[in-house]
Formats: structure tokens, C-alpha cells, sequence
């Protein structure tokens, strides 16, 4: 595996024009691509695509990092890799509607609803066929279409926010992407310092077991994890 300080070479090199140098960079860092596109394989996109999505978002991430930017390559490529495979399934999915179509919908809704307020009643697709001079059929399909996955990825607001972005569920994606993120920060902490975070948040142990472990003062520790929080925070904004 590549060193920081070699990544950091690697990196100045592909940005001259180094093709060897990109590729490099990109076969070092094809685990993390792997591990950001298996999150989208229920998207009905090949795996493979997915990979070449993710890749070209890592050589957009070299194109534009600058080592003065003080964090991990893989930190900042993390949501470059996400965003490409996010934006191709946005902009390039494989479920289309035409615009005619949502138009339409949104119109047979709106009657639908007026109907329903005036009548006391649903209307039947028949009399919705009657009143847009449809056929059932077309009334169906149209109706239908407007409840595609698609209609997630739609603008909802002036800021361009997408419909998509609201939504919660258990397994977020940009948890995954956090999680990943911190993981790389506390790989790159010096060992004493990953040790004392290791220890603290994933084995529970109070800041005087800690002490007794490192053979340091509970105060000692204190102000270490302290300094070692706020650099990870520095580094994951």
C-alpha cells in the first residue's frame, strides 16, 4: 500500500499528466470504490458500471485535490466516488418518463381530486377517459408512470434539492459515507492516538482504565482525547 507521502506524490504526478501515476492511484484505491458501489447494486445498474462510475470519480478526486487541503486523499474521495455513481443514476437511470406524461398525470390528479370533492365519490377511470378524451388503458399507464422510483430524483424546491434528499431510512447512504470518512481519519492518527480513540469509543473503556493501559495520568488522557477529537473534527469538515 501507498504511503500519505506517496499518495501525495502519486497524486502532484497524475495531475502533470502522469497516466502511470493515475493508474496507480486508481488500482490502490479500487477496495474503496468496491466497497462505495456495492452500496448501489439494487439500483438495476451492472456491478461493472458501478465500478466505472466510481473510478472516474476517483480520477475527477485526484484532478482536483490539493495537498494543502491538510486531510487523506481517500477522505476527499470519498463522496467525489458517490457523487458520480449518485448523479448517473439521477440524470441516466434506466426508469424513464416523459415530461408529457407527468404533466398529464399531475392533471388527471388534480381532477381527480376536484371530482372526488364535488361527487362525494372517486371517479372511475371511465369518466376520467371521457373527461381527457383517453383510453382506460392510457389512463392507467399515465397514472402508473407517475408513481415511478423516478419521481424521487425530481427537483422539489428553488435550491434544486431533490426529492430523494428528504427521505429517511435505516441504512443512509451518507451514514455509510461518514463512517467510511472516519475510518480513514483514524487510520491516519499516530498509534498512541488511535489506541486512546480504539479504546474509548469502540471498547467502551472509561478515561482512568484507558490511563492504567497507556501507564499515563486520567488527566493526561483527558487532554489527549480532547486534541485528538478536535484534529478529527478539522479533517472530516
Amino acid at each position: 500500500m501507498l504511503s500519505n507521502e506517496d499518495t501525495l506524490q502519486k497524486i502532484l504526478e497524475a495531475q502533470q499528466g502522469s497516466n502511470a501515476a493515475a493508474e496507480e492511484l486508481l488500482k490502490e484505491n479500487m477496495p474503496l470504490i468496491k466497497s462505495i458501489a456495492r452500496r448501489y447494486k439494487n439500483c438495476a445498474i451492472e456491478y461493472d458500471d458501478l465500478l466505472q462510475l466510481g473510478s472516474l470519480g476517483l480520477i475527477k478526486a485526484v484532478k482536483r485535490f490539493d495537498v494543502s487541503f491538510n486531510v487523506r486523499f481517500s477522505t476527499y474521495a470519498v463522496p467525489m466516488i458517490a457523487g458520480e455513481i449518485k448523479r448517473h443514476i439521477r440524470d441516466d437511470g434506466p426508469i424513464k418518463v416523459s415530461r408529457q406524461i407527468k404533466s398529464l398525470a399531475t392533471k388527471i390528479t388534480r381532477y381527480r381530486e376536484e371530482f372526488a370533492i364535488k361527487e362525494g365519490r372517486e371517479a372511475t377511470i371511465a369518466e376520467i377517459a371521457e373527461e381527457f378524451s383517453m383510453t382506460a388503458y392510457d389512463v392507467v399507464f399515465t397514472l402508473d408512470s407517475a408513481k415511478m422510483p423516478v419521481s424521487l430524483y425530481e427537483k422539489y424546491d428553488e435550491d434544486g434539492a431533490y426529492l430523494v434528499d428528504t427521505l429517511k431510512t435505516e441504512d443512509k447512504t451518507e451514514d455509510m459515507l461518514d463512517r467510511i470518512m472516519l475510518e480513514e481519519v483514524i487510520e491516519g492518527l499516530e498509534p498512541r492516538e488511535k489506541k486512546i480513540i480504539l479504546l474509548r469509543y469502540y471498547r467502551d473503556k472509561t478515561q482512568s482504565e484507558v490511563a492504567k493501559i497507556l501507564g499515563v495520568s486520567q488527566v493526561q488522557v483527558s487532554r489527549l482525547e480532547s486534541k485528538i477529537l478536535e484534529e478529527m473534527k478539522k479533517k472530516m469538515s
